[in-house]
């Protein structure tokens, strides 16, 4: 694993960044793009975590914290180079976990028969922020997909986890006696 020994290296001043397995890529670029919104997600989950006031979600967000890490490990390597490194990666079981998550939380929730709208909570709040977030990281990296071989899991992974992320929100408010706010159609 990477050790971090110097926070600037001045590589990047030219508008590159570098890769798992070396390569020199635009800074701008749709594999960039993904990996680093996937951090921004990351770093909106922290945000959540010291917001939400229920242990268990607390609990869940630090192992999905942990998830985007193997996210971002599997996104800034090409898939050839995932043959030479041995490197974290999503696999089926993060993809199976969120949805044991999620099925735990439905146990709790009373069935949708309508939209919400995104609130309640700050820590509800900030768990629909990283929903939308989520689902930004998908479409880039599905629009990646496209051009560039991702690995198998990682849109599964992300579909999942903003189903999921929608799901906290909703158990958070639950948690803390906060009703889901319905979309009125018709204001």
């Amino acid at each position: 694993m990477p050790r971090i020994t110097k926070v600037y290296t001045r590589s990047g001043d030219d508008g590159t960044t570098g890769l798992g397995g070396g390569q020199r890529i635009p800074k701008d670029s749709l594999r960039i793009e993904g990996y680093g919104t996937v951090d921004e997600l990351n770093s909106v989950l922290g945000a959540a975590h010291c917001e939400c006031t229920d242990s268990q979600i607390k609990n869940w967000l630090q192992e999905v914290q942990n998830d985007l890490f193997h996210l971002g490990s599997d996104l800034c390597l090409l898939e050839e180079d995932k043959k030479k490194y041995s490197v974290p990666q999503i696999e089926p079981r993060h993809v199976k976990r969120l949805e044991e998550m999620i099925d735990t939380c439905q146990e709790e929730l009373s069935p949708l028969e309508e939209f919400i709208l995104p609130g309640g909570t700050k820590g509800a709040s900030m768990l629909h922020i990283g929903r939308t977030v989520c689902r930004r990281a998908e479409r880039i990296v599905l629009t990646l997909s496209r051009e560039d071989e991702v690995s198998e899991q990682v849109i599964p992974y992300l579909n999942r986890l903003s189903d999921l992320l929608f799901v906290l929100a909703r158990f958070e408010n639950l948690r803390n006696s906060v009703e889901d706010i319905f979309w009125n159609p018709s204001a």
